[in-house]
């Protein structure tokens, strides 16, 4: 019995497999954006985010994100694009916390999650969910993208 039940298993794990939606076609892109204007504290990829309350980086993410993420996570970030998941809520519940020192290392905690994202993309069973982005995205970029998406507004859609 056991032989026809590892088999059973088999089949059935295959045929789950097969029946799961094809990796998406990634377009990647180097985004056209100019980063003249952000620090040079920028230039690493060192969290926490350096860019935090950057003016200039939220309008040169929100570019770039449009160039480049939006493909899989939505125009603005808007969340609009399934299955991928909605940016705009990767450490929104940091912003409840009260104490300041926790706030912000669980605010970087978020910005090392989001850059090992972008850098190393995501992978689950041999299927790319996400391409790596180190090596087309600068770090100064990728922070200007997670300035953006962490202040993006919440629209209802």
């Amino acid at each position: 019995m056991k032989p026809l039940r590892t088999l059973c298993t088999l089949l059935i794990t295959t045929l789950a497999l097969t029946a799961l939606p094809t990796a998406h076609a990634f377009n990647v892109v180097t985004p056209q954006v100019d980063t003249s204007t952000l620090p040079a504290t920028a230039r690493t990829w060192d969290e926490p985010n350096p860019l935090r309350a950057n003016k200039d980086a939220f309008t040169i993410g929100r570019s770039a994100f449009n160039q480049v993420c939006a493909q899989c996570h939505g125009a603005d970030a808007n969340g609009s694009r399934s299955p991928a998941p909605d940016l705009r809520r990767m450490g929104s519940g940091c912003k409840r916390i009260q104490d300041d020192a926790l706030r912000q290392r669980c605010m970087a905690d978020a910005d090392a999650f989001f850059m090992k994202s972008v850098r190393f993309g995501k992978q689950k069973f041999g299927i790319v969910h996400m391409p790596p982005w180190e090596g087309v995205l600068t770090p100064d970029v990728a922070w200007a993208v997670r300035t953006f998406v962490e202040n993006a507004p919440k629209q209802s859609q």
